[in-house]
Formats: structure tokens, sequence, C-alpha cells
């Protein structure tokens, strides 16, 4: 018996990677750092912004990372446990992060800002050309 997906419809073709991104995601169950996404609205209308804010309190910018890798955006934080240091109370641990965000084809990371222990990356999408592109029919005999 085969597993019915989303993508199995014969009029979907060549979504293979997206489906194996959705299943990658649906696995993924670790909610930290919380964050939001919003739209920003462009004042000219063309285009699409994004931004992502990740609240990292305790994180420097030297403990953080921002990489694009292929098509998803991967923000890292490693805080180093300070040793010298002897608690009576650690209710704050010093905890690595890493947390992927799926891009689109043709989403750019514009920026990156960290301030009051929130980074936010800013994202744009420029709108595409629409192409039409006539295909000529060969006929044979």
């Amino acid at each position: 018996m085969s597993r019915m997906t989303p993508f199995s419809s014969p009029l979907l073709l060549g979504f293979d990677a997206m489906e194996k991104t959705l299943e990658r995601l649906a696995k993924t169950g670790d909610s930290y750092p919380p964050y939001n996404i919003e739209r920003i609205r462009n004042a000219e209308g063309s285009g699409e912004r994004l931004r992502i804010t990740l609240a990292v309190a305790g994180f420097c910018d030297e403990d953080l990372e921002v990489t694009t890798e292929e098509n998803q955006l991967v923000v890292r934080g490693r805080q180093n446990d300070e040793t010298e240091r002897e608690f009576l109370h650690r209710g704050i641990a010093a905890r690595q992060f890493q947390r992927c965000f799926v891009l689109a084809d043709g989403m750019r990371v514009i920026a990156a800002e960290l301030k009051n222990g929130l980074l936010a990356i800013d994202l744009d999408r420029p709108e595409p050309e629409r192409l039409v592109r006539k295909i000529n029919i060969s006929v044979k005999d």
C-alpha cells in the first residue's frame, strides 16, 4: 500500500524536493529560540519583504552565525560555559541552538541586526519577470 502525499498528483511534476523539505520540517520539534515572521509592506508595492525576529537574549553578535545554505537560512547560536563562575542557582542555561528556515526561490537576505536581545533578519524577494514563451510543435511524418 503506497502512502498518498499532497504532491502525488500527476499534475504536479518536479516537486520531489519540496515534498522532502516538508517531511523534514514536520520532524523538527524544537521551539528554541522563539521567533516571529512578519511581512513588511513596501512603499512602492514591488516585491515582498519579510523580517524574521528571534529572541536571543544572552547572546552577543560573536555568539551568533547567520548563513544561507542552498535554499535554507540557518541561524546558529553558541555560548561558552564560563567555568570560573560559581553559581548558587543556575536558571539561565548556556545553550546552543540551530534554527533553519526554508527560503523560496529568489529570496535574498538583506541584513541582520542584533538589538536588545532580538536578532532581526530582513529578507526580500524581487518581483520576477513574467515570461511567456511559445513552444513550437514539430510535425513528424
